[in-house]
């Protein structure tokens, strides 16, 4: 790769909103079967539901992190449900397949879903066979990004050198502890639900809107 990226060995990516487009708007599904699971765990109406589960979004960095520290529930369990969805909304884009492929380097996924559901997203948009590893929700014991220890787990099972990585996300506030670690930041502004939410340049090293586009433009470059 070319500057700034030459020093780049490892790409992290996150999964939802980042390897597709946010106007799929996947996770509409699936903030409709947490809001049906937080509404049935505590009894209340999908109007207090949806409070709720935001509060805990917005606090913890999931709404299992809060479901799991306030009430205990079982993350397989809740994880399964909420999962549960039609995978038609997802369309494969030529030009990131493309592109990945052509990256030079390991390229992980770091997400706060788990692996299975992982699997399914990229099976969906034909990038299965792309990625070295996903570092899930279960591998880093049910702490969510922003949290350090996520990061943590992340760089000690993987073996990266955060400073020869470059870590891609839709949510500014997740792209803070990879930039303290010394990883390379790209914020993913495409639009997503909470993605402004402490936003700070300092941890933004570079700022996109489309990823194929911008890794087609930097295999490109690579390829002169």
């Amino acid at each position: 790769m070319r500057p700034p990226f030459d020093h780049v060995r490892t790409w992290i990516f996150d999964l939802d909103n980042t390897l597709y487009p946010a106007e799929t708007n996947l996770f509409a599904l699936i903030d409709e079967r947490m809001g049906t699971y937080v509404a049935d765990l505590m009894k209340v109406d999908l109007v207090e539901a949806r409070r709720i589960q935001k509060a805990y979004y917005y606090q913890h960095g999931t709404t299992l992190a809060g479901l799991m520290l306030d009430h205990g529930v079982d993350p397989h369990h809740f994880l399964d449900y909420v999962h549960d969805i039609d995978m038609g909304r997802i369309r494969p884009c030529e030009v990131t397949a493309t592109a990945l492929a052509q990256l030079p380097g390991r390229k992980l996924i770091f997400t706060n879903g788990d692996v299975t559901y992982a699997g399914r997203v990229l099976d969906k948009l034909g990038l299965g066979d792309q990625f070295e590893a996903i570092h899930d929700i279960h591998a880093t014991q049910y702490q969510p990004k922003p949290h350090a220890a996520a990061y943590a787990s992340l760089i000690s099972q993987l073996d990266i050198d955060p400073h020869s990585a470059l870590f891609i996300d839709d949510l500014a506030r997740n792209l803070k502890p990879a930039k303290q670690l010394g990883m390379t930041t790209v914020w993913m502004n495409n639009g997503s639900d909470g993605g402004t939410l402490d936003h700070e340049h300092d941890f933004i090293d570079h700022e996109i809107t489309a990823l194929g586009d911008w890794l087609a433009a930097l295999t490109q470059e690579t390829a002169r």
